[in-house]
């Protein structure tokens, strides 16, 4: 296994271990541990917890950009707010399935870090794009683009937090019913 392999190895193990056992979970020796290491492997590629923090930092925001600049939702002349909705939705759906692991590290780590600027302030902008959701939101003819698109990250960040750990859990993403309930929330902040 190669460095780069055994880094990327590494950092995807911490990111297991704290969305299935929490933070303080996080230790070298766990991933030395999950990876059937030998002891003091995971301390030779990250020297501090906030070395291993910052590489799982750059995972998740760099799988976020890949994953939202192949996103099939860029507004068009002819832009209906329903089908951007439903674009959104599914997209959303989807990283409720792919990435979930992602989604609870990120929050947990967000509020971890909270006083860590430069780390909270990479996390907390991680996962969407405001210059893509203020491009739409100035193709739908809103008057304040920029204000609409911080208002809808924010609801698209309630939206999956209550999707993975709040009250709406229960709705199986991956399912019509999960795509429906994101783009019923997202099409009413769609029309200005």
């Amino acid at each position: 296994m190669s460095t780069t392999d055994r880094r990327a190895a590494l950092v995807d193990a911490a990111i297991d271990v704290i969305a299935t056992q929490g933070i303080r979970a996080l230790t070298h020796r766990a991933l030395d541990t999950a990876l059937r290491l030998p002891g003091g492997s995971a301390s030779y590629y990250f020297r501090t917890k906030r070395a291993l923090i910052e590489a799982i930092t750059d995972r998740i925001t760099t799988r976020s950009r890949d994953d939202f600049t192949v996103a099939e939702f860029a507004p068009s002349a002819s832009i209906e707010p329903e089908a951007v909705a439903a674009a959104i939705a599914s997209w959303l759906d989807q990283l409720l399935v792919d990435r979930r692991h992602h989604l609870i590290v990120r929050h947990a780590l967000i509020i971890d870090l909270i006083g860590d600027q430069e780390l909270h302030r990479r996390l907390a902008h991680s996962l969407f794009s405001t210059e893509r959701a203020r491009e739409l939101f100035h193709a739908l003819g809103f008057s304040d683009p920029d204000a609409a698109a911080a208002d809808f990250i924010a609801v698209v960040e309630g939206a999956v937090f209550d999707r993975f750990a709040g009250a709406r859990a229960h709705i199986p993403a991956g399912t019509r019913d999960s795509i429906d309930q994101l783009a019923a929330v997202l099409s009413r902040q769609l029309t200005p």
